[in-house]
């Protein structure tokens, strides 16, 4: 029989089943709502040149139209994930979700690139409630037994979304206008909304308590944001430019010893203590830099260089939707039973080569000898390595801080992506108006894919070297970190182990 009806606080007893009516409706809403913010994203990347033809602008609207996203997404997300924690995880996820649905109408409406860009970072401030509401929805709501799985068709149903994104946009972009791509978001949210508050429990973190850093999100939003407009405005070399790197970077010092000192700090040092915790979150770094920095250039390489309209660009991209829906799952339960080291090593490095072939696809490349053998390497690199990330992220904490844990992940991913997208223009010597001729950008290309790559073998060596799979008695759930290998059980009042050597 199930447990944990509406209201209940599902956090760490779960019994809701996969394979139950209700199971089901959990992993629906929770696709629906992360679906709609990769959607998002990716469907973006490929209305990027209508829009800078439409609005008149240069390589750096573009750049901030992707960025202005990711900026707020990623300084929020942990704050998202705590509301959520401490407030209800369903109740700050639907929140979220009508928050990026109103943005979105606000983008489609948007006249000029200033009300885009704001309307854009008001779609991030949505994402970040929205997003670590997701998995923690999976990981406080469904059975021990279940989850592993879940996570997999999640990763497998949301990467598919965000791989359709292209094609969704193309079709998009070349039929009714780029607007529509942001107005698409108000029907997903319609469906996602009345089945989110009829069938999924609610869930909390029971120890949630105190203040809020709201300190700590600043610094860090700020840290973040001056660090991205001076790489974006970079090849101006201006005093302004200089000194929003240095007071980005300060910031950026300013968060961390802030949140060392804190009592109750928005990123707890104690979390840290797991070292696969770390560990994986250093490899999301590597890997999600490259990724944005794919995803942004690569649809732009296509429509400019190779020629396609943004339908043909986005359609060449279905290689990894098809992939993704086919193995995912299956690659989640790989990563359950034989441990994440040997998922998230490979998967980068097939993902590497993915990138390396790509740089084939320039002018007159053909389709069946030049791209689709890159993205179908990408496509297994990618199956392989994203639900094992995000499972081993989860595992490795206790299950009452799902929250947290997703939200760390996630804003690393984030930003990740932001500094990629702000770096790599720059690193490859694209010009303002580099992305309106396709010998400019064919060259820049090349260089920005042997960046991603370099990246990715990055994250591969720091997944090999540091990611393991810990003994089953090694983990207590009354910790939120790792304890050592044969510690006993606590006894009731307890403290929590220490880490071991």
């Amino acid at each position: 029989m199930e447990k944990g009806g509406p209201g209940a606080p599902a956090s760490g007893g779960a019994q809701v089943r996969l394979a139950s009516a209700r199971g089901r409706w959990i992993l629906v809403t929770t696709v629906l709502g992360s679906t709609m913010a990769l959607l998002d994203s990716t469907v973006v990347n490929v209305a990027l040149p209508r829009i800078g033809q439409d609005l008149d602008a240069d390589l750096a609207v573009l750049q901030w139209t992707v960025n202005a996203y990711a900026l707020t997404l990623a300084g929020l997300i942990l704050v998202g994930g705590a509301l959520g924690d401490r407030y209800g995880r369903r109740r700050v996820f639907v929140l979220g979700v009508v928050w990026f649905a109103a943005a979105s109408l606000l983008c489609g409406l948007a006249p000029n690139e200033g009300v885009l860009i704001a309307a854009r970072a008001l779609q991030g401030v949505g994402g970040a409630l929205l997003t670590p509401g997701s998995l923690a929805l999976i990981q406080g709501s469904l059975h021990e037994e279940d989850r592993a799985r879940a996570v997999g068709l999640w990763s497998g149903l949301g990467g598919v979304g965000a791989a359709v994104g292209p094609f969704v946009g193309g079709w998009l972009v070349d039929g009714p206008g780029w607007r529509w791509v942001f107005l698409l978001n108000v029907p997903v949210a319609a469906v996602c909304v009345p089945i989110a508050l009829r069938h999924v429990p609610e869930s909390r973190d029971p120890q949630a308590r105190g203040r809020f850093d709201v300190a700590g999100a600043a610094l860090g939003a700020a840290s973040l944001g001056l660090v991205t407009y001076a790489l974006i405005e970079a090849r101006t070399a201006t005093w302004w430019v200089v000194g929003a790197a240095v007071a980005g970077v300060l910031l950026g010092v300013a968060f961390v010893a802030l949140e060392r000192r804190r009592a109750e700090p928005m990123i707890p040092p104690a979390i840290f203590h797991s070292r696969q915790f770390t560990a994986v979150n250093l490899v999301t770094l590597c890997v999600y830099a490259a990724f944005g920095g794919f995803f942004f250039l690569s649809v732009v390489q296509l429509q400019v260089v190779t020629g396609y309209s943004a339908l043909q660009a986005g359609a060449a991209l279905l290689p990894t939707t098809a992939l993704m829906l086919l193995f995912s799952a299956r690659a989640g339960e790989l990563g359950e039973r034989i441990g994440p080291r040997v998922p998230l090593t490979v998967g980068p490095l097939l993902c590497a080569a993915g990138m390396l072939l790509m740089i084939r696809a320039g002018p007159g490349a053909s389709y069946v000898q030049d791209v689709l053998p890159a993205l179908v390497v990408l496509g297994l690199g990618m199956t392989t390595l994203v639900a094992p990330l995000t499972s081993t992220v989860l595992a490795s904490v206790d299950p009452g801080r799902a929250g947290l844990a997703s939200g760390i992940n996630n804003a690393a991913a984030r930003a990740a992506g932001l500094l990629a997208v702000a770096a790599l223009p720059l690193l490859a010597g694209m010009g303002p108006d580099a992305y309106l001729s396709a010998d400019q950008f064919d060259e820049a290309f090349a260089v920005a894919m042997w960046w991603c790559a370099g990246l990715l073998v990055l994250g591969a060596a720091l997944a090999w070297a540091t990611i393991r799979t810990p003994a089953p008695d090694a983990l207590h759930p009354q910790c939120h970190t790792q304890c050592p290998v044969g510690s006993p059980p606590l006894e009731p009042g307890e403290p929590e182990h220490r880490p071991g050597p």
